[in-house]
């Protein structure tokens, strides 16, 4: 397979991550071999070496080593699959589509898994051009939102790191929730395993996050709450819990360790629930319910009050 040379012509270019680009033009090639070569060198814009993060400009060079595209690695989903994203779909325009996202869904492709919700959404729509806004875990369920054009997710983007949006959760965790803990203000820390994965942890060196809860209801061996983000640390609201003694429910990878393991669930029961996001000179309020899996958890949960 040749080098390839891609020219920055199209101004929705312009701006974007060198990453994100790639993603988009090399479809199917999985995010870890682009971080790869991209590190090696192997990828230059304009002839010198670059990173990742790299954002674009009119008229720039991109040389591209030799790697399988779609051709030998399509987008690989089942219709099935296809059909309940696209009938999750709770809001849709010109710039935005925000998906009620089931559990369970990756949003994007990695090296384990073939294909997220953004490489399915953007085949069985056929716009190659949505990205995501922003991520939720695998597990984590409700609002997620994907940009159709450049300008409107450059707009977005910008407004989570302003911290203008405004994202509210619920969550079931394990045992009776304190009444007098209302804010969670905890350090976070990404790190990696002995084994590779990536998980995050309390540490006083970390980034600041805060969390704010409120109990909605009440069982004997769970409680339901709403969380409001005002920061957008990865795994936050699962650490937050965690460290007070109280795990999401379901959440075997932030378990309390030592604590007596907990009864298996179906499913996270976390689920994004409101998403407020100025976007377009309007404000975008979404509500998305709560799936009948993950309120049939709490029916169960309840009934043993």
């Amino acid at each position: 397979m040749p080098v390839t040379y891609l020219d920055i012509d199209d101004p929705q270019d312009v701006g974007q991550r060198l990453d994100n680009f790639m993603m988009r033009s090399l479809k199917g090639v999985p995010r870890p071999l682009i971080y790869r070569v991209v590190r090696k060198g192997e990828v230059r814009v304009n002839g010198g070496r670059v990173k990742v993060s790299y954002r674009l400009q009119l008229h720039d060079r991109v040389r591209i080593p030799p790697m399988r595209t779609a051709a030998e690695m399509p987008v690989q989903y089942s219709p099935a699959t296809a059909e309940l994203l696209l009938a999750a779909v709770v809001f849709d325009d010109d710039d935005i589509l925000v998906l009620n996202k089931p559990p369970g869904i990756a949003v994007h492709g990695g090296s384990s898994i073939s294909s997220g919700v953004v490489e399915i959404l953007r085949a069985a729509t056929g716009n190659d051009r949505l990205e995501l806004v922003h991520r939720l875990d695998r597990g984590t369920s409700g609002c997620l939102i994907l940009a159709k054009r450049r300008p409107a997710l450059v707009e977005a983007q910008n407004a989570f790191r302003a911290r203008t949006v405004k994202k509210i959760y619920e969550a079931f965790v394990e045992g009776q929730w304190p009444a007098g803990v209302r804010t969670v203000q905890l350090r976070l820390k990404r790190y990696e395993t002995s084994w590779g994965e990536r998980r995050v942890r309390v540490d006083s060196s970390g980034l600041s996050a805060r969390t704010d809860f409120s109990i909605l209801d009440t069982a004997s061996t769970a409680t339901r709450l709403q969380a409001v983000l005002h920061t957008g640390r990865t795994h936050q609201i699962r650490v937050h819990t965690s460290a007070t003694g109280h795990p999401i429910c379901g959440d075997d990878k932030y378990a309390v360790p030592g604590a007596k393991p907990a009864p298996r669930f179906a499913r996270l029961c976390l689920h994004a629930r409101k998403l407020q996001l100025p976007i377009g000179g309007d404000m975008l309020r979404i509500e998305a319910p709560i799936d009948e899996e993950m309120e049939r958890i709490w029916v169960e949960l309840a009934d043993g009050r």
